[in-house]
């Protein structure tokens, strides 16, 4: 059985990258364990993605509640196969998972999984079906598994992809056409994002924080300097806002921003993270865009500790 390649910290940034976790519902990968419970017979099916931590449920059908403890969850151990189906006929009877809460307060005794693995290789969770009594797959249910498990990070990845073409063309908009090593080029990009967005909405109502969104928009605009050229936008569907600021020192453009995220996180009672990253002359300004994100899953992680 081949074991990943890919290590723990690079399977969290492979998962940052998607920008999943915590994002509102989307109908196709509700359909996906819908249709994952009924060609597999199970009252159960999960899209679980690992985080630092937890597990969190991008969809899910016969199970409450978003998310779970990460040492809880079954989908961690699959995940440490990501090319294979993970299939436990009767986890009562196995040592890993018999004294297990989260297993004995669903009922569970069977589970199957097969992991959700990135093109580069990094398994960021599992698509997997559960039942209350033990039992086994048939090779069509196992092969029709793995199939959905395809289908689902297929979505995942085009739906990256559209946010990265939606993200670059902000970008592009807030960069002049033609960078120069002149004084006063330097550009600061600046990536803010509300954690557990789906949780928001469903303990505020999508209308209430609809509104809230449009609000911190507005105080977030009132944060850029316009006759230096910044400029911010929310990236469509999402609780995230891309920034760009021009000029050699953005150091109050960065306060008020500062103050802004957590004066929203105490009103939204969820984190308002911030990842920034600063370049000047001829570097693209994309380059400088993956610093941005890498210090935005840094603020994660320290958010999650």
């Amino acid at each position: 059985m081949a074991e990943s390649s890919v290590d723990e910290g690079q399977r969290q940034r492979a998962l940052d990258a998607l920008h999943i976790v915590g994002s509102l519902p989307e109908p196709e990968y509700d359909d996906i364990v819908t249709v994952a419970a009924a060609v597999c017979g199970t009252p159960m099916a999960l899209v679980s993605l690992i985080d630092r931590d937890r597990q969190w449920f991008k969809a899910r059908s016969g199970v409450e509640g978003r998310q779970s403890e990460r040492n809880l969850a079954v989908c961690d151990h699959a995940i440490r196969q990501p090319t294979q189906l993970m299939e436990v006929d009767d986890l009562a009877a196995d040592t890993r998972f018999a004294d297990n809460p989260l297993i004995k307060d669903l009922g569970a005794r069977f589970y199957a999984g097969m992991p959700l693995v990135t093109e580069q290789g990094a398994a960021i969770g599992s698509l997997c079906v559960i039942d209350v009594a033990p039992r086994a797959l048939d090779a069509a249910q196992r092969e029709a598994l793995k199939a959905l498990a395809r289908v689902t990070m297929s979505l995942m990845e085009n739906r990256s992809r559209q946010r990265r073409q939606e993200v670059a063309a902000i970008i592009d908009h807030g960069t002049p056409a033609q960078p120069t090593d002149e004084p006063g080029n330097r550009r600061t990009i600046v990536l803010l994002e509300i954690q557990d967005l789906a949780e928001l909405s469903e303990r505020l109502g999508e209308r209430v924080l609809d509104r809230k969104l449009q609000q911190l928009d507005q105080t977030l605009e009132a944060c850029m300097t316009a006759d230096h050229g910044d400029s911010i936008n929310r990236v469509t569907g999402s609780g995230e806002f891309v920034a760009v600021l021009h000029g050699d020192d953005v150091t109050g453009t960065l306060s008020m921003l500062e103050k802004a995220a957590a004066d929203a996180s105490s009103l939204l009672g969820s984190p308002l993270l911030i990842g920034t990253t600063t370049t000047s002359g001829k570097e693209p300004i994309h380059t400088a865009f993956l610093r941005a994100e890498a210090a935005l899953s840094a603020a994660k992680d320290a958010a999650r500790k």
